[in-house]
């Protein structure tokens, strides 16, 4: 079944905002480039750098238990390691995630956005080649359009696919069919189907505003009798993917 690859996003910083991408280069058996590469940890977490292991989000400043992150504006430079963010009303910040005392600046800014919200140290923290993502085998994941569409005319609110935080959007498949796919190919690029992504109080933030508008996990349920929306996908092939690259499963 053929469609198109819509949109590419990684998520540098976890839990912060998508930055859109052009074109990508997945690697066999790896995470998406650049996503989910940090992390700030809300308290001690237990995380140890030199032995990464897979952590529960609720140890991080994420949209699920701080929605006011949506309205912090992030940008990374792959190269030299500079991450920008800013909100409205506060001095933008440059900090290069590489040093550590970046790292600390970061941590500062953020301490002071959120006020009374971080409730604990908030810390920079990193572990490579780990990435903090929602599920051990969250390697590459992927949003069917038409199944956001779906979701969007049984519960009659716009959904905004953003709010699923996906690295591949695509364009063009019958409404909630990679629920039942097995391989996947995309450019240049083909993955085997690893699980449906369990869904989170995360999809309830709107990603403009940072008001925890909806319901989408209840809606899920109510609708279709489960929470999941998109699907987590291995590298078996890696190769160069781009926005309108031909998107086709099996």
């Amino acid at each position: 079944m053929a469609g198109r690859l819509d949109a590419l996003y990684r998520h540098p910083v976890k839990g912060f905002t998508p930055e859109r991408l052009g074109a990508a280069t997945l690697t066999t058996g790896a995470h998406f480039p650049c996503d989910r590469l940090y992390a700030v940890e809300n308290g001690p977490s237990g995380f140890d750098p030199d032995a990464p292991g897979h952590m529960s989000k609720w140890k991080f400043t994420v949209l699920a238990h701080m929605p006011r992150l949506a309205r912090v504006h992030t940008r990374y430079e792959d190269d030299s390691g500079l991450f920008t963010v800013e909100a409205e009303g506060r001095p933008p910040l440059e900090a290069r995630l590489t040093e550590r005392s970046g790292r600390e600046a970061l941590a500062a800014w953020l301490s002071d956005f959120l006020g009374e919200e971080a409730k604990a140290p908030l810390k920079v923290i990193s572990g490579p080649p780990h990435r903090f993502m929602d599920h051990p085998q969250g390697y590459v994941s992927l949003v069917n359009l038409e199944s956001v569409r779906d979701l969007a005319a049984r519960t009659g609110r716009v959904v905004d696919p953003l709010r699923f935080r996906a690295n591949l959007y695509v364009e063009g498949w019958p409404a909630w069919s990679e629920m039942e796919a097995t391989d996947v190919s995309v450019g240049a690029a083909r993955m085997v189907v690893q699980k449906p992504i369990v869904r989170c109080m995360a999809t309830h933030v709107d990603p403009k505003s940072g008001e925890r508008d909806l319901d989408l996990t209840g809606d899920l349920h109510r609708h279709y009798g489960h929470t999941f929306c998109g699907v987590y996908l291995n590298v078996t092939e890696g190769g160069a993917v781009a926005v309108g690259d031909k998107a086709e499963m099996a």
